[in-house]
């Protein structure tokens, strides 16, 4: 076994997984949330923080129309959600980009906004893009309501009964996010604004704060109405139902290029998740706490799988073969196996002969008991780093970088229609990332350099007509198209996990690969794909409600895939 040492804890940690296996789009396609997740790191933040969640601003009509503010300290700052119900028609209700209103709107605030700025974004949030915005404006989002669960429930509750047990696993959530905008979009402020503040540095942490606190509102909202629906006989929802809503989430095209821009940032995610692994595996002999502890998880697995049910075929094959390969594990998986050595690695070699979503369920479980020794490595996931040409690197070593680093970008053959059937562009109507079919649609001329693949062999072909001591400064005054492409390799050389080792243009790239992989790492669960190229997905289900986090019975860190709990 490889033996590395990190500098600062010094972990033992065994190999890492090579690149070439795990950045592969149907291994990043079958990832399931873990502990490094962002809402996880969120969540334990405000638990060790005991933050204490305010409501100073209430202006509801008992219908459950109007405005709301909550307010917590987090990191040493004051911050708070501004959230207007607004009452629409069933006919303008879409998930859909093109919606132009919305059941609910919301802003992440820097502050405790006056009557003034609440007036502000009153006027601007429910128009969300169309809305105007300053920096002291965090975070904007909008959501849709179930409403055949949020009726259901208002109904219950008005009528002093609990929900439908079974209504709320199916749904899971009482309200769907359509986008939950940061970093700049619509004049909200810059990453820079709060990059360095404690709780928001690392990636997404300030849309995962915001979308928390919404989840808390639509808890919220949902009892005030049916309490004025019937006032002698409405009832709170009971606690461990509360805590099954999450908050949903429909994400499509848009989000799915942010990996393919983003390569050092995807990097640091994957190198984090592979070095978690790594240490976890370098563990020779666990203790018998730990081993009851991940058969626990084991069992959660199987009731989770359970519960995830989609109408998508392919996910709902993929599901169904999973239970059968979780099931099969079970016959072998015991308490006394973990304690046998080298038991990690043992069990993530079995999983090698299972499915793709079976080894990556094998890995996120086994972090799950580990987090003394992987959630610092969180710290590890922002990045800062801005590429840069080098325009004094040669032919020869730049041609080096190609052939160890992109040889898989080599291999493919465009001289085959599907390799390049579909292509990227941006939508002129919401400035949405789209795909198109090279080969029967308009605008492949407004082509975004996703091709990665095909850039790197049309940059070869020109490479070989040059001296191997010719500077790269020299072969792009000649070759300026090049820039782009010469610009990444040279980049994405130094961070092993930076680049996607597919085609992303051929016709068997499927999108909804690139969003689970990205949603994974926000900590999404139930996956329920609508099609290759759009998801809905369940965010914070289970987690802690903001008056858990005082309870000190409680382990606020244990949500992962969640399954109902009973009464």
């Amino acid at each position: 076994m490889a033996l590395a040492l990190d500098t600062d804890l010094l972990y033992p940690q065994s190999e890492l997984r090579s690149p070439d296996t795990v950045m592969k789009l149907e291994r990043m396609g079958s990832f399931f949330p873990t502990r490094l997740s962002f809402m996880r790191s969120t969540i334990r933040r405000l638990a060790e923080e005991k933050s204490n969640l305010e409501c100073p601003v209430w202006e509801m009509d008992d219908d459950g129309y109007g405005r709301a503010v909550y307010t917590l300290t987090y990191g040493g700052h004051r911050y708070s959600l501004v959230a207007f119900s607004t009452r629409i028609t069933e006919e303008m209700r879409t998930d859909r980009v093109i919606a132009e209103v919305w059941d609910t709107a919301y802003v992440l605030y820097d502050g405790v906004p006056t009557r003034e700025e609440i007036d502000r974004l009153e006027a601007n949030s429910p128009r969300q893009e169309a809305g105007r915005f300053l920096p002291s404006d965090l975070v904007l989002s909008r959501a849709n309501k179930s409403v055949r669960l949020f009726e259901h429930v208002t109904e219950r509750l008005a009528a002093g009964k609990q929900p439908d047990e079974k209504m709320i696993g199916d749904i899971g959530y009482l309200m769907r996010t359509t986008a939950v905008y940061g970093n700049g979009k619509f004049g909200i402020a810059d990453r820079s604004k709060i990059m360095n503040r404690p709780g928001l540095s690392g990636p997404f942490q300030a849309e995962m704060l915001a979308v928390w606190l919404i989840r808390n509102f639509t808890h919220d909202l949902v009892e005030y109405v049916a309490q004025k629906k019937a006032p002698q006989t409405a009832v709170r929802l009971e606690k461990r139902l509360k805590r099954y809503l999450g908050i949903g989430n429909s994400t499509g095209l848009g989000m799915a290029p942010f990996l393919v821009n983003h390569p050092v940032l995807l990097n640091n995610w994957m190198s984090v998740r592979e070095t978690a692994l790594a240490r976890v595996c370098a563990i020779e002999k666990t203790d018998q706490k730990t081993a009851d502890r991940l058969m626990e998880l084991f069992n959660r697995v199987s009731v989770h799988l359970q519960e995830w049910n989609v109408p998508d075929q392919r996910q709902m094959q993929r599901i169904e073969v999973l239970r059968t390969e979780w099931e099969a594990l079970a016959t072998t998986i015991t308490s006394n196996w973990f304690l046998q050595e080298n038991s990690f690695e043992k069990l993530v070699m079995l999983s090698q002969s299972q499915s793709m979503e079976c080894q990556e369920l094998v890995v996120a479980m086994l972090l799950e008991p580990h987090g003394d020794m992987v959630d610092g490595l969180t710290d590890c996931m922002a990045s800062e780093y801005e590429p840069r040409l080098e325009p004094s690197m040669t032919i020869k070593e730049l041609r080096a970088a190609v052939d160890q680093h992109y040889d898989w970008a080599l291999t493919v053959d465009f001289s085959k229609q599907q390799s390049k059937q579909q292509f990227w562009y941006v939508s002129e109507e919401k400035l949405e990332p789209r795909l198109g079919d090279r080969f029967s649609e308009d605008g492949a001329e407004l082509e975004l350099p996703h091709d990665i693949a095909l850039l790197t062999q049309n940059l070869v072909a020109d490479l070989d007509e040059y001296s191997q001591s010719t500077s790269v400064a020299e072969f792009l005054l000649v070759h300026s198209s090049h820039r782009y492409v010469v610009k990444r390799i040279q980049t994405t050389s130094r961070f092993a996990y930076a680049e996607i080792r597919d085609n992303l243009v051929g016709d068997a790239c499927l999108p909804i690969d690139m969003l689970r992989c990205k949603l994974s790492f926000f900590g999404a669960s139930k996956f329920d794909p609508k099609s290759s190229r759009w998801t809905r997905i369940t965010m914070y289900q289970g987690a802690p409600l903001a008056d858990d986090l005082h309870d000190k019975t409680r382990d606020n860190d244990d949500w992962w895939l969640p399954v109902m709990e009973r009464a």
